[in-house]
């Protein structure tokens, strides 16, 4: 199909964008990349009266680096993520996970922001994004404020962004010196968003885990920041039976809804699975 007829807006700063989205309300729609939301459109499952194109904004583009916070534009692409040394230096993770994104094409032009921003509970950065402890920042007509990441996603395609903000930036605290990180994802095929997949962040002192933080992509109404399975590994020396209650305490986290990808249990086992497959990984990653 194609989409219904829309008005389209390009403006040139953040504050238009704002206006603009004022103005039209749930006549208006925001987009970044497009690969979210022009298949909706096709499909008649959106059908915007106004399209307000955040292309032109040049001030949500960027990757930058102080201290100890990394800040990345919303509008910056999946493939910018993969392309900057310095970000790999600093956060590998997120390479990691962008390279499993869909295909070249698709993170050519597919955003970060457009990526956390629309609640899909099958997209993979809203999980790296809480195993990192990100939080997002939304600006809107009364001004700039900040969510964590593991706070923000209410419901599938639901999230604690008003209507009238919009997600400019994300802020990330640069992992610590020597940490260990995975993201790994199970998929039907290329380009197919997860039948389940885990992120993972760990560090360890003189061989016992100091912190970790486990999140699920994929295995519930939104993405899941598995509290409990990090928790159970800290204080151990991540060894075959701490490893073992996570993935017991993923599962159990896991409520996935049976579809294409497999009936309940399996999407639940699986889950487990990419959680320890994850975990062991990050582990031989850790530099002391």
């Amino acid at each position: 199909m194609i989409p219904g007829t829309f008005e389209y807006h390009r403006p040139g700063s953040l504050d238009e964008a704002v206006t603009l989205l004022t103005k039209f309300g749930d006549e208006g729609r925001m987009i970044a990349g497009g690969h979210s939301l022009v298949p909706m459109m096709k499909l008649r499952l959106a059908v915007p009266e106004h399209l307000i194109d955040l292309g032109h904004v040049e001030s949500l583009q960027g990757i930058e680096i102080t201290g100890q916070s990394i800040e990345i534009g919303a509008m910056t692409t999946q493939h910018d993520l993969i392309a900057s040394d310095s970000l790999v230096e600093t956060c590998p993770l997120l390479r990691e996970a962008a390279l499993t994104i869909a295909d070249p094409q698709v993170r050519y032009r597919g955003t970060i922001g457009g990526n956390v921003a629309n609640g899909d509970p099958g997209n993979d950065m809203p999980a790296v994004m809480q195993s990192l402890g990100a939080s997002y920042v939304l600006h809107g007509p009364s001004g700039t404020r900040q969510v964590a990441a593991r706070a923000f996603y209410e419901a599938a395609y639901f999230t604690a962004r008003e209507d009238d903000e919009i997600l400019t930036a994300i802020n990330i605290p640069v992992p610590a010196p020597g940490h260990g990180f995975a993201y790994e994802k199970l998929k039907r095929k290329v380009g197919d968003y997860a039948i389940a997949a885990a992120a993972v962040v760990l560090t360890m002192d003189g061989g016992t885990c100091d912190s970790a933080a486990i999140a699920l992509t994929n295995v519930g109404d939104t993405p899941i920041h598995a509290e409990a399975m990090g928790e159970s590994l800290v204080g151990t020396a991540v060894d075959d039976g701490a490893i073992a209650k996570a993935v017991a305490a993923a599962k159990a986290a896991a409520s996935p809804a049976a579809d294409l990808r497999g009936p309940r249990d399996y999407r639940a086992h699986a889950a487990g699975v990419m959680a320890g497959r994850a975990i062991k990984r990050a582990l031989a990653r850790v530099k002391t």
